[in-house]
Order: structure tokens, then sequence, then C-alpha cells
């Protein structure tokens, strides 16, 4: 009696442990499965604007670039001067009246590269585009 109950239980953790290891592997292939648009790089320089706005800009400024920020205000519409000026070295362009006192805002060099993109984006929602 005792090897027929050994062997049912034997029989019944091996289909235990076969169907938490289908389990596991069907969780896992979920998990490893990718939305083909979360991973696709944007393509056109107002995607990658926005891209690079809502990764780098909206800590201080709105995720809407046409509403104020907690700490930085609306900048939809903002030139590449303004923000080549106020991104690469923290100054205003020269001529400019500030929308705020505020001196709060860093150089960030490392978006040097995404300038014309955030401009690209800035500008395409200041013409009436939809907005993030």
């Amino acid at each position: 009696m005792a090897c027929v109950f050994e062997h049912r239980t034997q029989k019944c953790v091996t289909r235990l442990a076969a169907a938490l290891w289908i389990g596991v592997a069907v969780g896992l292939s979920a998990c490893s499965e990718r939305n083909e648009a979360s991973t696709t790089a944007p393509k056109g320089p107002q995607e990658r604007g926005r891209a690079i706005y809502l990764a780098n800009c909206t800590a201080c400024h709105n995720r809407n670039p046409a509403l104020q920020g907690s700490v930085g205000p609306e900048i939809l519409g903002s030139s590449r001067e303004l923000l080549e000026a106020r991104i690469l070295r923290a100054e205003y362009p020269s001529g400019y009246t500030p929308k705020w006192p505020s001196r709060a805002m860093t150089p960030l060099p490392h978006l040097a590269p995404h300038i014309d993109d955030l401009a690209a984006f800035l500008a395409a929602n200041s013409e009436g585009s939809e907005r993030p």
C-alpha cells in the first residue's frame, strides 16, 4: 500500500511541478513580449523632441508645454535660440525678457544634440498640433 501511495504522490508532485514550470514559462514569455510602439525609436524630430521633453523637462515644466509647471513657466513655442541659451548655458538670449524672474534652471549640456528636436516639438505644438 505504501508503494502505491508513494507512486501516486510522486505522480502528483511531478504534475504539479510541470504545471508550475508551464505557468512560469507563460508568465516570462508574456513579460518578454514587447509592444512594438514602446521599443521603436521615435521617427521624426517632433516625436524625438516630445520624448526628450517628457524625459528631461517635465520635472520642472508641465507635461503640457502650454501650461505652467511646478518650477518653470510654460514653454510652448519657445524659439530655438531661447532653448539653446537656457539648456546649454542657463542664460537668456540678448534682449529677451524672461516670463519668470527665477534662475532655477541649470545647464543641461547633455541635451545639446537634441535642441533641434525640442524646438520642433514645441513649435509643432504651438501651431495647433496635438498636445502631449
